[in-house]
């Protein structure tokens, strides 16, 4: 039977996107579109509070062998099982990780990019969105100073930009090795002596990366940190004469401008300085302190990054674009050759055309550069700064607040926007069942906040103790928001430890 003959394969023609149903397509994104508004005016919390185990029998629940059959009913069910409990980033109480608000042009990319769904692998599946993200990419390029040769493609997320990276510098030095070798040298004699050195904050990434490149987690040399979560110029030093010594290659050194818990940004000049000194790979993870490229009055702290070999931007957390948009660059274009592989089908190597599969780990690849474009023909770059800048202003008045505060300790003021701190019990706490107790009242606030949907707070690990963070990164979010945090926080962390010690007294 032809799918002309075919009744149910002509009913489901008509959700095809295309010249006939244009008109549908408007009809029924408007509505969704106005679902969202509707959601987002009415959200005054980040978070209902829900469980797991609650939300997860209702979406299993849903008997996806039977189609609802119209929009309308099927946005009234998405109500229930999505976007009443989503966790709203816009909101100015969301507190946790690195996501952020979202800018209305980048969604408007969004939109148009999902439509008419363009494949960024080759020119014949793109055409001008090959050339617009080649120029996204050229203006980041300069923005960050890598020169006339630089390059790069955008990925789905700085893990992803962190692995080409490290993959292109493993390639690098194994070429190198086996060049300067004096008999030959087999790729996997080299791989066992190949180290990436890191701060001991870096992201976890790099030792993810590690180990798919074949490397190990041992691979990984972690280099100390000053107080301010910063590497040390002079352990880094001590690590790359350590590793000569030891007849080990340094392949790579990390530094990171923009660690995920602090906030801190390595020194980048003096790194670059090491690097040149002993050969090794320079990579930048700058995937959220990147706006600062974008920022009026502190794009210096990004000093020194110019020197590097290859840098992770991730525009999904501070250029204020949504879910996923990133990209890795490169100094040297030609180093991209070792993700360059030709297929007869898609792009073989007799073609001329630009191909944005010759420079990634992925064939099919969404448009995501689109959002950036019109992001930055709309509002233009000084604009994303400023609401950078606006961020970071913030978190330095959240600092002194919390250093005010003889209810909290924070560890560093960050170079950014993030703010590590804990509550701390009333009076000395040199005790281990001392440090336990506030451990455990730390971890109970933030998680009885959350459940009331208060607010959405992280949590992470320092020296072995328990701390939470702050992640500011929503312009909306006041001094009044933060204080109002904090004093919940200490309230339930205070209840905690009064219902423990009454307990034990009672025991």
């Amino acid at each position: 039977m032809s799918p002309l003959a075919n009744p149910q394969a002509s009913a489901a023609r008509r959700h095809l996107l295309n010249d006939r149903n244009a008109e549908r397509y408007r009809r029924d994104l408007t509505a969704g579109i106005d679902r969202v508004a509707r959601r987002l005016t009415r959200t005054d919390a980040p978070f209902t509070g829900i469980t797991p185990a609650r939300l997860a029998a209702e979406i299993a629940a849903v008997d996806l062998d039977v189609p609802l059959g119209d929009p309308a009913t099927a946005l009234d069910e998405l109500e229930e099982v999505y976007l009443r409990d989503a966790v709203y980033f816009h909101h100015p109480r969301y507190l946790a990780h690195l996501n952020c608000p979202v800018v209305i042009p980048a969604l408007l990319g969004e939109a148009v990019l999902a439509a008419v769904n363009s494949s960024l692998d080759t020119w014949d599946q793109s055409a001008g969105a090959t050339l617009i993200e080649r120029r996204v990419i050229d203006w980041t390029a300069d923005r960050i100073g890598l020169g006339a040769d630089a390059d790069g493609v955008f990925t789905s997320g700085g893990t992803q930009s962190n692995l080409q990276a490290l993959l292109l510098a493993r390639d690098e030095a194994c070429e190198l090795a086996a060049k300067n070798a004096p008999t030959p040298l087999g790729k996997h004699e080299i791989l066992p002596r190949l180290r990436i050195l890191a701060s001991e904050v870096s992201h976890f990434s790099v030792r993810t990366a590690a180990e798919l490149l074949g490397l190990g987690p041992d691979a990984v040399v972690a280099v100390e940190c000053d107080r301010e979560r910063r590497m040390r110029p002079a352990a880094l030093a001590r690590e790359i004469d350590r590793c000569r010594s030891a007849d080990e290659l340094v392949m790579a050194v990390v530094a990171t401008a923009g660690t995920t818990d602090f906030g801190s940004i390595d020194p980048l000049p003096q790194i670059a300085d090491l690097c040149r000194w002993a050969g090794a790979w320079m990579h930048v993870d700058a995937a959220y302190g990147c706006g600062l490229l974008v920022s009026r009055t502190r794009r210096h702290l990004l000093d020194g990054i110019e020197h590097a070999d290859s840098v992770t931007v991730d525009y999904h957390k501070s250029f204020f674009q949504p879910v996923s948009s990133s990209a890795v660059l490169v100094r040297d274009r030609a180093t991209l050759r070792h993700v360059t592989y030709h297929a007869d089908y898609l792009n073989p190597a007799r073609t001329t055309e630009p191909n944005q599969v010759d420079k990634s780990l992925q064939t099919t690849r969404r448009f995501d550069a689109l959002k950036l474009w019109l992001t930055l023909r709309i509002m233009g770059a000084d604009a994303v700064g400023a609401l950078f800048d606006e961020v970071i202003d913030q978190a330095a008045e959240a600092w002194r607040l919390l250093e005010d505060d003889p209810r909290f300790e924070v560890v560093a003021k960050s170079d950014l926007s993030t703010l590590v701190f804990r509550w701390r019990p009333p009076g000395p706490v040199d005790h281990p069942i001392d440090h336990g107790l506030a451990d455990a009242a730390n971890l109970h606030a933030r998680e009885a906040i959350a459940a009331a949907g208060e607010a959405i707070v992280a949590a992470t690990v320092v020296d072995g103790r328990h701390y939470l963070k702050f992640t500011l990164l929503n312009p909306e979010t006041s001094l009044d928001d933060i204080a109002y945090v904090l004093d919940v926080l200490a309230e339930q962390a205070e209840r905690f430890v009064s219902r423990e010690v009454t307990r034990v007294r009672a025991s």
